[in-house]
Protein backbone atom coordinates (compact mmCIF):
# COMPACT_ATOMS: atom_id res chain seq x y z
CA UNK A 1 0.00 0.00 0.00
CA UNK A 2 1.32 3.45 -0.93
CA UNK A 3 1.66 5.80 2.04
CA UNK A 4 2.70 8.93 0.12
CA UNK A 5 4.20 11.64 2.32
CA UNK A 6 3.81 11.03 6.05
CA UNK A 7 3.81 14.76 6.78
CA UNK A 8 1.99 16.37 3.89
CA UNK A 9 0.25 15.90 0.55
CA UNK A 10 1.19 12.94 -1.60
CA UNK A 11 3.31 14.55 -4.29
CA UNK A 12 6.14 12.75 -6.04
CA UNK A 13 9.73 13.74 -6.75
CA UNK A 14 9.45 16.46 -9.42
CA UNK A 15 6.32 14.84 -10.80
CA UNK A 16 7.63 11.35 -11.62
CA UNK A 17 4.92 8.66 -11.60
CA UNK A 18 3.73 7.35 -8.25
CA UNK A 19 3.90 3.62 -7.62
CA UNK A 20 2.61 1.22 -4.99
CA UNK A 21 5.67 -0.30 -3.27
CA UNK A 22 3.77 -3.55 -2.70
CA UNK A 23 3.13 -4.00 -6.43
CA UNK A 24 6.50 -4.73 -8.03
CA UNK A 25 4.94 -4.68 -11.49
CA UNK A 26 4.58 -0.90 -11.08
CA UNK A 27 8.26 -0.23 -10.41
CA UNK A 28 10.36 -3.34 -11.09
CA UNK A 29 11.22 -2.01 -14.57
CA UNK A 30 12.76 1.19 -13.20
CA UNK A 31 16.48 1.88 -13.05
CA UNK A 32 15.95 3.71 -9.76
CA UNK A 33 13.10 4.53 -7.39
CA UNK A 34 12.57 7.32 -4.89
CA UNK A 35 11.78 6.26 -1.32
CA UNK A 36 11.11 8.60 1.60
CA UNK A 37 12.44 7.85 5.09
CA UNK A 38 10.93 10.63 7.23
CA UNK A 39 12.61 9.69 10.51
CA UNK A 40 14.37 12.10 12.85
CA UNK A 41 14.14 10.20 16.12
CA UNK A 42 17.91 9.72 16.04
CA UNK A 43 18.89 13.39 16.06
CA UNK A 44 21.16 14.58 18.87
CA UNK A 45 20.64 18.33 18.47
CA UNK A 46 18.07 19.98 16.17
CA UNK A 47 15.26 17.78 14.86
CA UNK A 48 13.06 18.52 11.85
CA UNK A 49 14.52 16.39 9.07
CA UNK A 50 11.43 14.19 9.15
CA UNK A 51 10.15 16.88 6.77
CA UNK A 52 13.16 16.48 4.47
CA UNK A 53 11.67 13.96 2.01
CA UNK A 54 8.66 16.16 1.33
CA UNK A 55 10.83 19.25 0.87
CA UNK A 56 13.28 17.58 -1.51
CA UNK A 57 10.43 16.18 -3.60
CA UNK A 58 8.59 19.48 -3.93
CA UNK A 59 11.18 22.22 -4.27
CA UNK A 60 11.75 23.55 -7.78
CA UNK A 61 10.89 26.48 -10.01
CA UNK A 62 10.26 24.28 -13.07
CA UNK A 63 7.08 22.32 -13.80
CA UNK A 64 6.71 19.07 -11.93
CA UNK A 65 6.45 17.10 -15.14
CA UNK A 66 8.78 14.18 -14.43
CA UNK A 67 11.44 15.41 -16.85
CA UNK A 68 14.79 17.10 -16.19
CA UNK A 69 17.24 17.17 -19.14
CA UNK A 70 20.81 17.61 -17.90
CA UNK A 71 22.82 20.40 -19.53
CA UNK A 72 26.07 18.76 -18.44
CA UNK A 73 25.40 15.17 -19.52
CA UNK A 74 22.84 15.30 -22.31
CA UNK A 75 20.51 12.83 -20.59
CA UNK A 76 17.08 13.11 -19.01
CA UNK A 77 17.59 10.82 -16.05
CA UNK A 78 14.03 10.82 -14.76
CA UNK A 79 12.79 9.57 -18.13
CA UNK A 80 15.83 7.53 -19.18
CA UNK A 81 15.86 5.53 -15.94
CA UNK A 82 12.07 5.34 -15.69
CA UNK A 83 12.21 6.76 -12.16
CA UNK A 84 9.09 6.32 -10.02
CA UNK A 85 8.31 7.40 -6.46
CA UNK A 86 7.23 4.78 -3.94
CA UNK A 87 6.24 7.33 -1.31
CA UNK A 88 7.36 7.20 2.31
CA UNK A 89 8.01 4.29 4.60
CA UNK A 90 5.96 4.62 7.79
CA UNK A 91 8.58 5.59 10.37
CA UNK A 92 7.16 7.03 13.60
CA UNK A 93 9.99 8.83 15.39
CA UNK A 94 8.90 7.47 18.75
CA UNK A 95 9.49 3.85 17.70
CA UNK A 96 13.06 3.55 16.42
CA UNK A 97 13.31 -0.23 16.12
CA UNK A 98 10.01 -0.57 14.26
CA UNK A 99 10.93 2.31 11.95
CA UNK A 100 14.37 0.98 11.06
CA UNK A 101 13.02 -2.54 10.51
CA UNK A 102 10.33 -1.24 8.14
CA UNK A 103 12.89 0.71 6.11
CA UNK A 104 15.34 -2.19 5.91
CA UNK A 105 12.57 -4.50 4.70
CA UNK A 106 11.58 -2.09 1.94
CA UNK A 107 15.14 -1.39 0.79
CA UNK A 108 15.89 -5.12 0.75
CA UNK A 109 12.84 -5.66 -1.47
CA UNK A 110 13.92 -2.93 -3.87
CA UNK A 111 17.52 -4.13 -4.07
CA UNK A 112 16.40 -7.72 -4.63
CA UNK A 113 14.47 -6.52 -7.68
CA UNK A 114 17.78 -5.10 -8.98
CA UNK A 115 16.48 -1.55 -8.75
CA UNK A 116 18.54 1.21 -7.12
CA UNK A 117 16.85 2.79 -4.07
CA UNK A 118 17.30 6.57 -3.75
CA UNK A 119 16.33 7.19 -0.14
CA UNK A 120 15.38 10.68 1.03
CA UNK A 121 15.95 11.20 4.74
CA UNK A 122 15.42 11.72 7.52
CA UNK A 123 18.39 11.73 9.84
CA UNK A 124 21.50 9.63 9.30
CA UNK A 125 20.23 6.81 11.51
CA UNK A 126 18.59 5.53 8.34
CA UNK A 127 21.95 4.65 6.77
CA UNK A 128 21.98 1.47 8.87
CA UNK A 129 18.82 -0.06 7.33
CA UNK A 130 19.55 1.45 3.91
CA UNK A 131 23.01 -0.05 3.51
CA UNK A 132 22.09 -3.28 5.30
CA UNK A 133 19.18 -3.81 2.92
CA UNK A 134 21.43 -3.36 -0.11
CA UNK A 135 24.09 -5.63 1.38
CA UNK A 136 21.53 -8.39 1.85
CA UNK A 137 21.19 -8.45 -1.94
CA UNK A 138 24.72 -7.64 -3.15
CA UNK A 139 26.47 -9.69 -0.51
CA UNK A 140 27.66 -9.29 3.06
CA UNK A 141 30.84 -7.24 2.98
CA UNK A 142 30.64 -6.77 -0.81
CA UNK A 143 29.32 -3.19 -0.74
CA UNK A 144 31.81 -0.33 -0.45
CA UNK A 145 30.50 2.88 1.12
CA UNK A 146 31.34 6.45 0.11
CA UNK A 147 30.11 8.70 2.87
CA UNK A 148 30.00 12.50 2.64
CA UNK A 149 29.63 14.07 6.06
CA UNK A 150 31.01 16.58 8.52
CA UNK A 151 30.82 13.83 11.16
CA UNK A 152 32.09 10.25 11.22
CA UNK A 153 28.87 8.79 12.73
CA UNK A 154 30.93 6.00 14.31
CA UNK A 155 29.97 6.53 17.95
CA UNK A 156 29.42 3.46 20.11
CA UNK A 157 26.22 4.76 21.68
CA UNK A 158 24.13 7.92 21.64
CA UNK A 159 22.42 8.88 24.88
CA UNK A 160 22.83 5.24 25.89
CA UNK A 161 21.21 3.89 22.72
CA UNK A 162 22.85 1.82 20.01
CA UNK A 163 20.79 3.67 17.39
CA UNK A 164 21.06 7.35 16.52
CA UNK A 165 22.45 9.53 13.78
CA UNK A 166 25.88 9.40 15.39
CA UNK A 167 26.20 5.59 15.40
CA UNK A 168 25.08 3.95 12.10
CA UNK A 169 28.51 3.51 10.51
CA UNK A 170 29.81 1.62 13.54
CA UNK A 171 26.76 -0.65 13.53
CA UNK A 172 27.25 -1.40 9.84
CA UNK A 173 30.87 -2.42 10.29
CA UNK A 174 30.19 -4.37 13.48
CA UNK A 175 27.44 -6.35 11.74
CA UNK A 176 29.72 -7.26 8.83
CA UNK A 177 27.37 -5.68 6.29
CA UNK A 178 30.29 -3.45 5.26
CA UNK A 179 34.05 -3.76 5.57
CA UNK A 180 35.79 -1.03 7.49
CA UNK A 181 38.62 -0.98 4.96
CA UNK A 182 36.13 -0.27 2.16
CA UNK A 183 34.49 2.60 4.01
CA UNK A 184 35.44 6.03 2.63
CA UNK A 185 34.47 9.21 4.47
CA UNK A 186 34.84 12.63 2.86
CA UNK A 187 34.50 16.06 4.45
CA UNK A 188 35.01 15.32 8.16
CA UNK A 189 35.84 18.31 10.33
CA UNK A 190 35.19 19.95 13.67
CA UNK A 191 35.47 18.55 17.18
CA UNK A 192 33.89 15.10 17.23
CA UNK A 193 34.54 12.19 17.65
CA UNK A 194 37.12 11.84 20.38
CA UNK A 195 40.35 9.80 20.48
CA UNK A 196 38.75 6.53 21.57
CA UNK A 197 36.37 6.49 18.60
CA UNK A 198 39.12 7.58 16.21
CA UNK A 199 41.26 4.69 17.46
CA UNK A 200 38.39 2.27 16.77
CA UNK A 201 38.05 3.66 13.25
CA UNK A 202 41.77 3.19 12.62
CA UNK A 203 41.62 -0.44 13.75
CA UNK A 204 38.78 -1.05 11.25
CA UNK A 205 40.90 0.36 8.42
CA UNK A 206 38.46 3.18 7.66
CA UNK A 207 39.76 5.91 5.34
CA UNK A 208 38.62 9.37 6.41
CA UNK A 209 39.44 12.41 4.29
CA UNK A 210 39.13 15.38 6.60
CA UNK A 211 38.42 18.80 5.09
CA UNK A 212 41.99 19.84 5.74
CA UNK A 213 43.16 17.02 3.44
CA UNK A 214 40.50 17.83 0.84
CA UNK A 215 41.70 21.42 0.87
CA UNK A 216 45.37 20.51 0.61
CA UNK A 217 45.09 17.80 -2.07
CA UNK A 218 41.96 18.85 -3.92
CA UNK A 219 38.67 16.98 -4.12
CA UNK A 220 39.51 15.27 -7.42
CA UNK A 221 42.59 13.61 -5.92
CA UNK A 222 40.55 12.48 -2.94
CA UNK A 223 37.92 10.98 -5.24
CA UNK A 224 40.60 9.21 -7.30
CA UNK A 225 41.93 7.48 -4.18
CA UNK A 226 38.42 6.70 -2.95
CA UNK A 227 37.44 5.11 -6.25
CA UNK A 228 40.51 2.87 -6.24
CA UNK A 229 39.70 1.60 -2.74
CA UNK A 230 35.97 1.23 -3.34
CA UNK A 231 36.53 -0.75 -6.55
CA UNK A 232 38.85 -3.28 -4.91
CA UNK A 233 37.19 -6.53 -3.78
CA UNK A 234 33.67 -5.07 -3.72
CA UNK A 235 30.85 -5.53 -6.21
CA UNK A 236 28.90 -2.31 -5.70
CA UNK A 237 28.97 1.05 -3.95
CA UNK A 238 26.51 2.75 -1.64
CA UNK A 239 26.62 6.55 -1.63
CA UNK A 240 25.51 8.22 1.59
CA UNK A 241 25.29 12.03 1.59
CA UNK A 242 24.77 13.99 4.78
CA UNK A 243 23.94 17.52 3.63
CA UNK A 244 26.01 18.95 6.49
CA UNK A 245 29.14 18.02 4.54
CA UNK A 246 28.47 21.35 2.81
CA UNK A 247 29.37 24.56 4.59
CA UNK A 248 26.32 25.81 6.52
CA UNK A 249 26.52 29.09 4.62
CA UNK A 250 25.26 27.07 1.64
CA UNK A 251 23.24 24.47 3.58
CA UNK A 252 21.81 26.08 6.72
CA UNK A 253 18.85 23.73 7.03
CA UNK A 254 20.47 20.90 8.94
CA UNK A 255 20.56 19.70 12.52
CA UNK A 256 24.27 19.77 13.37
CA UNK A 257 25.90 22.49 11.23
CA UNK A 258 29.71 22.61 11.17
CA UNK A 259 31.44 25.58 9.48
CA UNK A 260 34.15 25.04 6.91
CA UNK A 261 32.65 22.41 4.61
CA UNK A 262 32.47 21.72 0.90
CA UNK A 263 30.82 24.14 -1.48
CA UNK A 264 27.56 23.17 -3.13
CA UNK A 265 29.36 23.01 -6.48
CA UNK A 266 31.99 20.62 -5.12
CA UNK A 267 29.36 18.24 -3.76
CA UNK A 268 27.29 18.23 -6.93
CA UNK A 269 30.35 17.61 -9.12
CA UNK A 270 31.52 14.84 -6.81
CA UNK A 271 28.28 12.87 -6.65
CA UNK A 272 27.81 13.16 -10.41
CA UNK A 273 31.29 11.78 -10.99
CA UNK A 274 30.70 8.93 -8.52
CA UNK A 275 27.50 7.93 -10.31
CA UNK A 276 29.22 8.07 -13.71
CA UNK A 277 32.25 6.02 -12.67
CA UNK A 278 31.05 3.52 -10.07
CA UNK A 279 28.34 0.82 -9.92
CA UNK A 280 25.91 2.35 -7.44
CA UNK A 281 23.57 -0.04 -5.68
CA UNK A 282 21.96 2.50 -3.37
CA UNK A 283 21.95 6.16 -2.34
CA UNK A 284 20.65 8.17 0.56
CA UNK A 285 20.52 11.94 1.08
CA UNK A 286 19.96 12.85 4.70
CA UNK A 287 19.76 15.58 7.36
CA UNK A 288 17.87 18.18 5.31
CA UNK A 289 15.88 19.96 8.02
CA UNK A 290 13.35 22.44 6.56
CA UNK A 291 12.52 24.17 9.89
CA UNK A 292 16.09 25.53 9.93
CA UNK A 293 16.31 26.23 6.20
CA UNK A 294 16.20 29.66 4.58
CA UNK A 295 14.50 30.21 1.23
CA UNK A 296 14.66 26.43 0.58
CA UNK A 297 18.44 26.66 0.03
CA UNK A 298 19.19 23.30 1.61
CA UNK A 299 16.15 21.55 0.15
CA UNK A 300 17.18 22.73 -3.31
CA UNK A 301 20.66 21.35 -2.75
CA UNK A 302 19.32 17.97 -1.61
CA UNK A 303 17.06 17.87 -4.65
CA UNK A 304 19.98 18.63 -6.96
CA UNK A 305 22.18 16.01 -5.31
CA UNK A 306 19.53 13.45 -6.27
CA UNK A 307 19.29 14.79 -9.82
CA UNK A 308 23.08 14.77 -10.31
CA UNK A 309 23.31 11.19 -9.04
CA UNK A 310 20.49 10.07 -11.32
CA UNK A 311 22.06 11.91 -14.24
CA UNK A 312 25.36 10.15 -13.70
CA UNK A 313 23.59 6.79 -13.45
CA UNK A 314 21.67 7.40 -16.67
CA UNK A 315 24.85 8.47 -18.49
CA UNK A 316 26.70 5.37 -17.24
CA UNK A 317 23.85 3.06 -18.28
CA UNK A 318 23.81 4.51 -21.81
CA UNK A 319 27.56 4.14 -22.13
CA UNK A 320 27.39 0.49 -21.03
CA UNK A 321 24.69 -0.21 -23.61
CA UNK A 322 26.74 1.48 -26.32
CA UNK A 323 24.08 4.12 -26.91
CA UNK A 324 25.23 7.44 -28.27
CA UNK A 325 25.77 9.90 -25.46
CA UNK A 326 27.62 13.15 -25.72
CA UNK A 327 30.72 13.77 -23.65
CA UNK A 328 30.09 15.86 -20.55
CA UNK A 329 30.26 19.60 -21.09
CA UNK A 330 32.37 19.97 -17.95
CA UNK A 331 36.02 19.43 -19.02
CA UNK A 332 36.78 17.77 -15.67
CA UNK A 333 34.27 15.01 -16.53
CA UNK A 334 35.37 14.29 -20.09
CA UNK A 335 37.08 11.09 -21.23
CA UNK A 336 35.51 8.99 -18.53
Amino acid sequence: MRLGNMYGPDHTFLGVPAADPDDVSQWGHAGAVILGAPFDGGTSHRAGCRFGPQAMRAVDYLPHDGSRPSLALGVDALLDLGVVDLGDVEMPSGDTERSLAALESRVTQIAAAQVVPIVLGGDHTIALPDITGVARHVGWGRVAVIHFDAHADTGDTQWGSLHGHGTPMRRLIESGACRGDRFLQIGLRGYWPGPETLDWMAVQGMRSFEMSEVGARGLDAVLDESFAIASDACDAVFLSVDIDVVDPGSAPGTGTPEPGGLTSRQLLDAVRRIAMDLPLAGVDVVEVSPPYDHADITAYLGNRVVLEVLGGMAWRAKMKRGDFVRQPSDPLLRDR
